[in-house]
């Protein structure tokens, strides 16, 4: 369902403390996401405006600056609506923000593929072409909106910027909510399929988010609100199990030689069968990652263009 489909009467709105969370069609199903409004006493943000965001356009929030966990196609969508405030990104992402083939960059995508995906960006994701100043953060940095703090905390495996952010309006736990962005929870499991992914990165940042205490996490996409600490756990440890499953099967896979291309037709990221303009790509690139790490590591030997599991 595009944009064009929803009406804001179909999308629902949930206050928390001074929290409102813009949830997307069918809790943010992709290309559709979660948004977050930060309202304090002095200043008002909003977190990764979306395709739900521009439905709502002709109600927007008004909000003093717009916070980005990451700079892909679906967390931006709707940021052009913001034009006449600051932009924020992680230095490591914010090129995505600052020229559309920065953004091309972080997917590292080439020829035919980059041209079709760059067309969609800028005709469904609304690209922010000649947009607002973008400033940047870093992991640690803190800020106070007047009663409501957020507290960047630098979670890349996603992306190399990609960021969670810690917002508290209280001294308690239970006054406090992580944005997890695409740290998603889902059962396909982490993605590190693009350029600016980082396989490792990403299981280091699964492990930090197990030590964070809150009593809310929002995910970007389809899991929406989670309202306990040992629900969250539970389900970010089944999350980061996916990379181990994934490995698994591809050194099963890899009982006798197989060539990268067998190994990207055999499908470990996505379903058997599934084909696409990036799902090829991003079966490389995910796997290269493990394959890396597995010749590293001397369980899998690479001779003659071929992998074999020793």
């Amino acid at each position: 369902m595009s944009h064009e489909d929803i009406e804001p009467a179909d999308l629902v709105d949930r206050s928390l403390g001074p929290l409102t969370i813009l949830f997307g069609h069918e809790n943010g199903k992709y290309p559709h996401g979660n948004s977050l409004v930060i309202r304090g006493a002095d200043r008002s943000v909003i977190v990764d405006p979306c395709l739900g965001v521009v439905a709502r356009k002709n109600k927007l929030p008004d909000v003093d600056a717009v916070f980005h966990s990451h700079t892909h196609e679906d967390h931006i969508a709707g940021t052009h609506l913001f034009r006449d405030v600051t932009w924020y990104a992680h230095v490591e992402d914010a090129l995505g923000l600052e020229s559309i083939e920065g953004l091309m960059r972080i997917y590292g995508l080439e020829g035919e593929t980059h041209d079709a995906f760059k067309a969609e960006i800028e005709d469904h994701f609304f690209y922010p072409h000649d947009g607002s100043e973008v400033l940047v953060f870093r992991d640690g940095d803190e800020f106070d909106f007047g009663g409501v703090k957020l507290k960047v905390m630098h979670t890349p495996g996603h992306t190399r910027g990609h960021c969670c952010f810690l917002i508290s309006w209280g001294p308690s736990p239970e006054e406090r909510l992580v944005y997890l962005g695409d740290i998603e929870l889902t059962g396909f499991g982490p993605y590190y399929g693009d350029a600016w992914s980082d396989l490792e990165d990403f299981e280091r940042s699964i492990e930090l988010l197990q030590s964070v205490e809150a009593k809310w996490w929002l995910t970007f996409h389809h899991k929406g609100l989670i309202e306990s600490q040992e629900e969250f756990r539970a389900m970010l440890n089944k999350f980061g199990q996916m990379i181990m499953t994934r490995e698994t099967r591809l050194i099963g896979y890899l009982s006798e030689p197989r060539t990268m291309d067998e190994i990207v037709a055999h499908r470990f990221v996505y379903r058997p069968g599934q084909t696409g303009f990036m799902v090829d790509e991003v079966e490389r690139r995910s796997m290269g990652m493990h394959l890396d790490r597995l010749v590293r590591s001397g369980a899998v030997r690479f001779t003659d263009d071929t992998y074999v599991a020793r």
